[in-house]
């Protein structure tokens, strides 16, 4: 494995996308321990794109228009009804203290379904992993499999700390009510943007 995989991965995993803003929005809702399930959904959710990409089923989204469409617009319309629960009631911005087992497989489920429903993953797992094999490389699935792996690693690890550093803010915007409904536009037009954005793509 090469430094220069290591931090393209980190660039990769540090520049905000829908797991990102997902993660900040439960941290500052609900705190540290809901973000966590957060980052260990988003996480989760990474497993199917890099298992299509490694298996070649990401090619099928590659050269399927049909396919890729019908995932693309589903994922569009879960983007539109992420903005749309945080204006309504506070959706991933919740502000709650429920602890519940229940309540924090639903925030890993709903970070799954965030990852599993773009297909700009895949393909980008598809495009991203082979550049970082040697070349003659005699079991390629399985150094595809490790770089998945060290990739998905370093997303926990990078989620975790976007959502401790929301945990900790947490306390300083619930006690204002009109920074918190600011914060929420802002995060409610960034799951639109990401939609918009995702819907547009080829």
């Amino acid at each position: 494995m090469s430094l220069e995989f290591i931090l393209t991965s980190l660039i990769v995993v540090l520049l905000p996308g829908t797991g990102v803003i997902y993660t900040l929005a439960v941290g500052l809702g609900r705190g540290f321990r809901a973000s966590t399930a957060a980052a260990i959904g988003c996480t989760l959710g990474i497993v199917p794109a890099a298992v299509a990409s490694i298996i070649g089923l990401a090619a099928l989204l590659h050269t399927s228009a049909l396919a890729f469409q019908v995932l693309k617009y589903l994922g569009v319309l879960y983007l539109f009804y992420m903005a749309w629960g945080i204006v309504r009631d506070g959706g991933a911005m919740e502000l709650s203290t429920d602890k519940s087992a229940a309540s924090y497989r639903k925030t890993v489920v709903t970070g799954i379904l965030i990852n599993v429903l773009n297909p700009k993953l895949s393909l980008f797992f598809l495009a991203f992993l082979p550049q970082f094999l040697p070349a003659g490389t005699a079991n390629a699935n399985a150094q595809l499999i490790m770089l998945a792996f060290v990739f998905m690693a370093m997303t926990l690890v990078v989620f975790v700390a976007y959502g401790a550093c929301a945990a900790l803010a947490r306390d300083y915007v619930i006690r204002r009510p009109s920074v918190m409904a600011w914060i929420r536009r802002c995060f409610a037009t960034a799951f639109g943007a990401l939609g918009v954005k995702l819907a547009l793509a080829d």
